[in-house]
């Protein structure tokens, strides 16, 4: 899905490692991240590697969290898509987790003369979301299933139901009326589905209407992956060449502004789930 000449030679160094969290403190407490890619330098990565943690309790707290609270119910289009949520969501999410740290970040190359601070301000969201991509490419992959991490060739479903559904509508119920995405995760997921929604010509992906309410629809799985092919390359080349331009617009055009009145549907919808 990439250029070659943006991929590094060879793979070194790809350390991770799952632990335990048993006391949380510092900037992040207490939305502490679930995972961690370090170090963040692309001169270490390239000829060092990198280490990456995953905090599982965490991870596990979330989805513990999650069940039962009707958010499912509301958001998500049938029954058929929230069984497979049911059966392979958390692995789908743990196994993206990982794909992400270990080797999206791990992954790709800059070329010579370009830094990380090439893309500036909007370097945070392209780096994301290219760690994303790759770990939303890659999760659909046979490999995973002849490794035994995914059960079946239609698991991964549920992880891009998730993806599309969280980055296109249920993220905003974290963001006040009337403001823009700001963080640097949340513009990623929402830059990842705005731009596969907009380039979606053959519906592989739709948001429909039913009953006054909108949802997700995803009409074509195998279509999707190519459409985050697609971006990955794209967010690659970006990151590679430090096109800043290209990076500012790609941010600017698909990860800040959100969908007023789409927003207030979301908040009143959520807002009867009577959740934190």
């Amino acid at each position: 899905t990439t250029d070659k000449k943006y991929k590094k030679e060879e793979v070194k160094g790809v350390s991770a490692k799952v632990i335990t969290a048993s006391l949380l403190a510092g900037d992040c407490y207490p939305a502490t991240p679930i995972g961690i890619n370090l170090p963040n330098a692309n001169w270490i990565r390239k000829e060092y590697g990198s280490k990456s943690v995953t905090i599982d309790n965490l991870s596990h707290a979330y989805d513990e969290a999650a069940k039962g609270n009707g958010f499912a119910e509301e958001f998500v289009i049938d029954e058929a898509t929230r069984e497979r949520a049911r059966q392979y969501g958390v692995l789908c999410n743990d196994l993206h987790t990982d794909l992400h740290e270990c080797v999206g970040h791990g992954s790709g190359k800059l070329m010579p003369g370009i830094t990380k601070d090439a893309l500036k301000e909007h370097a945070s969201t392209i780096e994301e979301a290219r760690a994303d991509l790759f770990g939303l490419y890659y999760l659909a992959d046979h490999k995973l299933v002849e490794l035994g991490l995914l059960p079946n060739d239609e698991a991964y479903k549920a992880g891009y139901y998730q993806q599309m559904m969280n980055g296109l509508m249920t993220q905003l119920v974290r963001i006040e009326p009337g403001k823009d995405v700001e963080e640097a995760h949340m513009r990623n997921r929402q830059l990842i589905a705005n731009w596969v929604y907009e380039h979606a010509t053959n519906k592989e992906v739709e948001i429909i209407e039913r009953d006054g309410k909108h949802y997700l629809q995803i009409n074509d799985y195998e279509g999707l992956r190519r459409l985050y092919g697609e971006l990955l390359n794209e967010i690659q080349r970006i990151t590679s060449e430090g096109d800043y331009a290209a990076g500012k617009q790609m941010v600017e055009t698909y990860a800040v502004k959100v969908n007023q009145e789409l927003h207030r549907e979301i908040l009143a919808r959520y807002q009867k789930l009577n959740l934190a």
